[in-house]
């Protein structure tokens, strides 16, 4: 019997280590068989007698049992192959939901998503990171709050959220995040747990970017890809034959901390110098702009007008062509993209996404730092690379979540603990492990 691979995780079949992954043998063949219709390998009973190889007296059986559970639903009629026509399954996405959110340096978006991992509703707040976890995790789920409130949701079969720093990802606990003050040891996942009986992973925010974009955006392709987030930081995610490279400690893609210059006044947040985030990030913008806004009127009446520049001042003032903001946001570009070069030579992506606050700008930072690549790379990587911006509207981060978790929740291993009682929550620790495996 042939058990399909978890798109966005690895594969239940690679990668695992030894005798951590079991399914229950009573509920194995009820789990298969719904992820064969979820994934779309199989839609009718007969097709899933080929796919599985079961009988077609089981296939009958728990099909049945699936339905009854409200997991899975019948459709239309199939086209005929010459017989009796059989009538298509499908996967019940409604008959659960996960909460998400990602959390920025400035700012957060809470979601509400079906078991398809398709956003259902959503809600976004300007917040500084620096608030401490505390109050933060109490403000995020006073947003989930409110978006059950709106359609009935106040159970979650499972929660993910994404964090600007590395993440332990098989406990959720924050490692040593440079820009988080106050967040090192912190578990998202703990805490998250004390207030909804369900799974909950942990992930960085772009690796969850860099998720919703490859499987959800407009243009997937499936090749590897590399995820850049330029916004009041600059970080970076890599996925791989379908698969995320977190990195031994879960620090993989932390670009924004990489060393660009000797410069001592380079300060950066993470206490060191010369980092790329110290001369190229949004953060770093701003302060610039500040110290000289009177060489820019649209700089100079943002602060008039609200007694600080944002980014959204940076994006008015790129629109109008303003001198100042377009040689600053040039050169940082020109920064960040020969840093992205250096790892285009050494991951050879088959594209590399550029998302985040800066695409508010349009795509002239996206231009520069393809421009950049071109120039600098090797001539075997960027022959087809494609550079292109996010197509998700800033909404990739909590699609990536949303994905992540349903499924983490769905992969046949952990459906096989939790099917037979329709919903996951007496099994919510059980499910986390198995599905740490992945990271």
């Amino acid at each position: 019997m042939t058990i399909p691979a978890a798109p966005l995780l690895g594969g239940l079949l690679e990668g695992r280590r030894a005798g951590a992954v079991a399914p229950a043998l009573d509920a194995a063949p009820l789990a298969v068989l719904i992820e064969l219709v979820r994934t779309g390998i199989a839609r009718t009973r007969p097709e899933l007698v080929v796919a599985s190889g079961l009988s077609r007296k089981i296939v009958s059986q728990r099909v049945e049992q699936a339905i009854a559970l409200g997991l899975l639903e019948e459709g239309e009629l199939a086209p005929s192959g010459g017989g009796r026509q059989a009538r298509t399954l499908r996967f019940r996405a409604r008959s659960g939901h996960v909460l998400v959110a990602t959390l920025g340096a400035s700012e957060f978006t809470a979601a509400i998503a079906d078991l398809d991992g398709t956003i259902v509703r959503s809600s976004h707040e300007d917040w500084d990171v620096a608030h401490g976890p505390e109050e933060t995790m109490q403000r995020i789920t006073s947003h989930f709050a409110a978006l059950a409130a709106q359609g009935g949701a106040a159970h979650p079969w499972a929660v993910c959220i994404g964090v600007p720093g590395p993440v332990d990802f098989a406990t959720g606990r924050l490692v040593s995040p440079p820009i988080m003050p106050g967040w090192h040891g912190f578990s998202v996942r703990a805490w998250m747990r004390d207030i909804y009986d369900a799974p909950v992973w942990v992930d960085n925010d772009v690796n969850l970017m860099a998720l919703g974009e490859w499987a959800r955006g407009r243009a997937v392709t499936g090749s590897d890809a590399l995820f850049v987030k330029i916004g009041t930081g600059v970080g970076a995610a890599f996925i791989s034959r379908g698969r995320l490279i977190r990195g031994q400690r879960g620090a993989a893609g932390d670009i924004g901390h990489t060393h660009v210059t000797d410069d001592p006044r380079a300060q950066c947040r993470c206490g060191k110098t010369g980092c790329l985030e110290a001369v190229a990030s949004g953060w770093r913008l701003l302060a610039d702009l500040t110290a000289r806004a009177d060489e820019s009127a649209v700089i100079t009446a943002a602060i008039a007008r609200r007694g600080r520049v944002v980014l959204g001042d940076v994006a008015e003032a790129v629109a109008v062509g303003d001198r100042l903001v377009m040689e600053l946001v040039d050169d940082a570009a020109r920064t960040i993209g020969g840093v992205v070069a250096n790892l285009v030579n050494f991951a050879n992506p088959g594209e590399v996404i550029i998302g985040g606050g800066v695409l508010r700008m349009g795509d002239r930072i996206v231009r520069i730092v393809e421009e950049v690549i071109r120039e600098r790379a090797a001539e075997l990587v960027v022959e087809g690379l494609v550079v292109r911006g996010s197509t998700l509207d800033q909404r990739e981060g909590v699609t990536g979540a949303a994905l992540l978790a349903t499924e983490s929740l769905l992969t046949p291993a952990n459906l096989a603990l939790w099917v037979e009682e329709a919903r996951p929550h007496a099994h919510a620790a059980e499910v986390q492990r198995i599905a740490a495996v992945f990271g």
